[in-house]
């Protein structure tokens, strides 16, 4: 069994973050996006997988290589145009056998993967597709099932109230048996969602659901982006970071220096070569991914900064997001809402509205 992971996209919505960076490496915590997508196909038993590129793809090999790292084996399906979530399964099928689980690139979710599949293939689905509820159906595309889990039907966006007969929507995995990849055209922009799986049914195979009730978030805006890290430190959603556990529910790298007058509300987290000054609040919800600095006096709360920031004395950051190499000057105000992209300066004494 192997599995393709779709992440083509140039991540728009997450700018400027993304401007330099493409998502599937952005941080997420400790460690790229993708590496929590790598972590759950392990404990399903998978390690052979492919990513489906388009935007900066030499950028992502640098990162993940051969996947030899992380106890994987990666290849890479590069899209010259754009294909679509079912062009690009098909533009991966040449690594593909048997059964194959597809993951959408930008999603998290804490989903029993092995028992997914396990069903999948004691059932003898031609596909699986995972749902998750939701309190707002209406900004989702929804999927109709009946009593026995058995999909009945697709709907886009409901635009009327009546059209909203369930509240479970697609969560972006899928478990493939490779005999149906011959739905899919090659070398075309094909949708999964509205072309590959409305004919799966049009001809009759079995596509069964698998209703998911944990988490699960779609951190394509930094809006959930945000959110995914109060979870992961709240431990809603649960994820082993690199560092060793300090107080109430705050974790700190061996190899970050945070002195002893510095003041940590717990949770946070503290990466890698980081430096907390004297007199420095670490405040709740912060996250500092490594090789943050963060001089004495200054205030950080509900807050991610990437690598080689920089936050100078008395400077207050409450919010925001941070992209690499982001320098905050002395007695800046960084306010709620605020997404500043990589190498970006807020002068001494500035405010951001």
């Amino acid at each position: 069994m192997k599995a393709v992971i779709l992440a083509g996209g140039e991540g728009t919505r997450l700018r400027p973050l993304t401007l330099r960076l493409p998502k599937p490496t952005a941080p997420v915590a400790d460690r790229p996006l993708l590496r929590h997508q790598l972590d759950l196909l392990g404990r399903a038993g998978v390690h052979e997988i492919v990513f489906s590129l388009a935007y900066q793809p030499e950028r992502i090999q640098a990162v993940f290589g051969d996947g030899s790292a992380f106890g994987k084996k990666i290849h890479y399906a590069v899209e010259e145009t754009p294909l679509g979530t079912g062009g690009a399964v098909k533009n991966a099928e040449p690594h593909l056998d048997s059964t194959t689980v597809v993951f959408n690139g930008d999603i998290l979710i804490d989903v029993d993967l092995e028992r997914v599949v396990a069903d999948h293939k004691r059932l003898k689905a031609a596909a699986t597709i995972v749902l998750t509820p939701v309190e707002n159906p209406s900004a989702y595309g929804l999927v109709e099932t009946d009593a026995d889990g058995r999909v009945k039907r697709f709907t886009e966006k409901p635009k009327d109230p009546s059209q909203i007969t369930t509240n479970n929507i697609n969560a972006g995995i899928y478990i493939l048996e490779s005999a149906t990849l011959d739905l899919m055209p090659r070398g075309v922009n094909y949708s999964i969602e509205r072309g590959f799986f409305p004919s799966l049914l049009a001809r009759g195979d079995f596509v069964r659901a698998h209703v998911h009730r944990g988490y699960w978030i779609d951190i394509g805006t930094p809006e959930k982006y945000l959110q995914v890290h109060r979870d992961i430190l709240s431990r809603r959603f649960p994820v082993e970071l690199d560092g060793a556990p300090h107080g109430d529910g705050g974790w700190i790298h061996p190899e970050a220096r945070v002195d002893a007058a510095a003041r940590l509300q717990a949770p946070f987290y503290i990466g890698r070569g980081c430096v907390i000054g004297a007199e420095a609040v670490i405040g709740r919800g912060t996250v500092l991914v490594e090789n943050v600095r963060v001089a004495g006096g200054a205030k950080i709360s509900d807050s991610v900064l990437w690598s080689g920031c920089a936050v100078e004395q008395q400077a207050e950051i409450d919010g925001a997001l941070l992209a690499n190499n982001v320098k905050v000057g002395i007695h800046a105000v960084v306010r709620p809402g605020a997404v500043i992209g990589e190498g970006s300066i807020v002068s001494d004494y500035s405010r951001t509205s």
